[in-house]
């Protein structure tokens, strides 16, 4: 963090952000930290003094001459707010952090609005909760940013939107509208579909279910606690990327509802297994740490519920030689104690468990 917050900024000039909720305080935050005069605007003015008061920028004023538009607003009124911006600002190149590209692309097209400043993009980041309060300036570090430009796009143009990428810590992937639409469908339209649908089920859970929920329920829906209002327009947007992403599922799951009706007959039992090992399949090709195809080990570790005992851990693991590749918490319901799952390289695994044991912490898998 603090390397990438002393590198010089890439983007020359002010950044005007249009939209000072999550996404675009954020992008303030981090570009103000190195030293980018950041512009904000919204349609809230107590979101505005919000954001403002957090420190992702300043007002307005007429005088403004911001080289780069972002535009952080709802799917629904991104391209009007484009045009509008690409008019106000005639030597700025406009961009946009909407989830779904080729709707506001057409829509502009279709009023015959010049796009040669405008570029569309989208950072895969965000968090559940929304709204300036939620800002954070490391939110799209490591995270991927795609950029979508056309034939037209001049490479000075682009050249902005790339330094802003960059300038806060993303990697920058460039992909056409639709390309873009198809593949957020799959790893995450559809992913916040599942997750709804199952959290769903919790309204009327037994009290005696949810108090055996893990971590493996709450990983599952972690991302169901986005708002309503929001993704009924990205997924109206994107419908007919979503569609066959949802009917293949829905038939995946019919086949599974079959062979469970009657795990007896001839080829039930193959077809749970297969969609079990086709779950392996797919998830193993989830890139890992820093974009690499690598699988890690998993040790799991019993932690007392009290103050020092992760820092212990941590400080122990670095005495011994052994790098965290991931790390996921766990509290266990009813008990004072936590588990901490560190991820390891596979080959340093057992020599971690040894070491660790012999220091006296207790390890609940191996």
């Amino acid at each position: 963090m603090s390397d990438l917050r002393s590198a010089p900024a890439r983007v020359q000039g002010s950044v005007r952000i249009v939209g000072a909720g999550l996404l675009g305080a954020s992008v303030g935050l981090a570009l103000r930290a190195k030293g980018v005069d950041i512009i904000l605007d919204d349609a809230s003015p107590s979101q505005l003094r919000l954001a403002i008061d957090y420190g992702a920028g300043r007002a307005a004023e007429p005088t403004d001459d911001p080289s780069v538009v972002v535009i952080c607003v709802p799917p629904d009124v991104t391209a009007r707010v484009i045009e509008a911006e690409l008019a106000a600002f005639p030597r700025a190149v406009v961009t946009d952090v909407a989830s779904v590209k080729l709707e506001p692309y057409r829509a502009l097209l279709e009023r015959g609005v010049d796009l040669t400043r405008y570029i569309g993009s989208h950072p895969l980041a965000g968090r559940e909760r929304g709204g300036a309060i939620s800002a954070r300036a490391d939110l799209f570090l490591g995270r991927p940013w795609v950029i979508c430009r056309d034939a037209e796009t001049p490479a000075w143009a682009l050249s902005q939107v790339e330094g802003l990428a960059l300038d806060l810590g993303t990697i920058p992937m460039e992909m056409t509208p639709d390309e873009h639409d198809r593949f957020v469908a799959l790893v995450s339209h559809t992913p916040q579909l599942v997750a709804s649908l199952l959290a769903a089920q919790l309204q009327d859970a037994e009290e005696g279910a949810i108090q055996l929920a893990g971590q493996g329920l709450r990983d599952t829906v972690r991302i169901a606690s986005s708002a309503p209002e929001l993704w009924v327009q990205i997924l109206s947007a994107n419908h007919a990327e979503v569609l066959p992403v949802l009917e293949q599922l829905s038939t995946d799951l019919a086949s599974v509802i079959s062979a469970l009706r009657d795990p007896e007959v001839p080829g039930a039992r193959r077809t749970i297994a297969d969609t079990i090992a086709a779950g392996n399949t797919g998830v193993a090709r989830l890139p890992g740490k820093h974009g690499q195809n690598r699988r890690f080990a998993s040790i799991v570790v019993l932690l007392d519920d009290r103050p020092g005992q992760l820092g212990a851990l941590f400080t122990e693991l670095g005495e011994i030689g052994v790098n965290i590749e991931d790390l996921r918490l766990e509290h266990s319901p009813g008990a004072n104690i936590g588990l901490a799952e560190v991820q390891v390289l596979p080959e340093v695994k057992q020599r971690t468990v040894d070491d660790l044991e012999s220091r006296g912490w207790r390890i609940a898998e191996v």
